[in-house]
């Protein structure tokens, strides 16, 4: 995406506040769609309310599309191997990522799936070849000390909710590294949306032996996980047309604050003093890492805690939005 904003310095900057503000706002509607699935309490296995989100998510599908583009094109591809990659990633994320929220509170569920940016880092240098300077070690060495005080393990048990939030962001780091290593040429339509096909067929065929329509009250809350989500797509691709993704980027740390709000007021959670200092040393570790691509122009990861489609159109130029008035 072109950090050149229309109409001078003055109209320019009018444009990236008006951009964050739209991210601030997309972020915020994460965070609700999250706890709308939250909400279910886990009377629907994971792979079945994925399902749902990912019907819910062929709403973004038409904005990632060019004009006269053939639907089809999705299975089209420059690279079979990366676009299975992401086919089979972006479901084992958004799977992991309800597990997480069913499972623990908003805050330590949000905390460990922040760990992405290091999943990133790491999956970086492993497949791309990417070299890490002391910046980014730093920030790997300060989320996995974030990770020891907020699991602090031998002190309490851990469950099925910590494997699923770590799951969910290291489904979105293969979403991202996919991302980088396929490279411009790859259409909008393949690269975004193999993963939500993925999720419907798999998460759709996973559900077929244990299916069970949901409950009048269970269909409105995935409803509005669906919903909010895809809304929230729409919102980060409105803020990435008038915003620098590496000024949208740091806003998804806001999710943190919402978290504990929709926490406290909704579920009763409490977050204790252990789990805030990890949350600010992941939180610090992601900014870092953050900085340091901004600096030397790599691509910014999209938000963590779903792997998103238009999240991750933050990467290239936006799809054409109506402007906003």
């Amino acid at each position: 995406m072109s950090t050149d904003l229309p109409g001078g310095s003055a109209a320019g900057h009018e444009h990236a506040v008006r951009g964050v503000l739209f991210a601030f706002a997309a972020f915020a509607a994460f965070s609700f769609s999250d706890a709308s699935v939250k909400l279910v309490h886990g009377a629907l296995p994971p792979y079945e309310s994925a399902f749902f989100g990912a019907v819910f998510a062929l709403l973004v599908l038409p904005l990632l599309r060019k004009p006269g583009e053939p639907w089809h094109d999705i299975l089209a591809t420059n690279n079979r191997l990366l676009w299975t990659v992401r086919f089979l990633g972006y479901p084992m994320g958004v799977a992991g990522s309800v597990i997480a929220f069913t499972h623990l509170t908003m805050a330590e569920a949000f905390t460990l799936i922040f760990l992405q940016p290091i999943f990133v880092t790491l999956m970086s240098v492993a497949f791309l070849g990417e070299r890490i300077f002391w910046p980014r070690k730093l920030a790997v060495l300060l989320g996995f000390i974030g990770v020891l005080v907020v699991l602090r393990p031998g002190l309490r048990p851990l469950s099925i909710g910590h494997f699923g939030a770590a799951l969910a962001g290291l489904g979105g780091a293969i979403q991202v590294v996919s991302f980088r290593a396929s490279g411009p040429t790859e259409k909008r339509l393949p690269l975004f949306g193999a993963g939500i096909l993925g999720a419907l067929l798999l998460c759709g065929l996973a559900s077929i032996p244990v299916f069970r329509l949901p409950t009048g009250k269970e269909l409105l809350y995935l409803s509005s996980y669906g919903l909010l989500a895809a809304a929230a797509n729409m919102l980060l691709m409105r803020a990435a047309r008038d915003a620098p993704a590496a000024q949208i980027g740091p806003t998804q740390y806001s999710q943190m604050i919402w978290a504990i709000l929709i926490g406290y007021v909704v579920f009763g959670d409490v977050v204790d003093t252990p789990t805030i200092i990890g949350m600010v040393l992941i939180v610090a570790s992601g900014l870092i890492t953050l900085l340091r691509e901004r600096k030397v122009g790599t691509t910014l990861p999209p938000p963590v805690g779903r792997p998103s489609a238009a999240a991750s159109s933050l990467m290239e130029d936006t799809p054409d939005l109506p402007a906003a008035s």
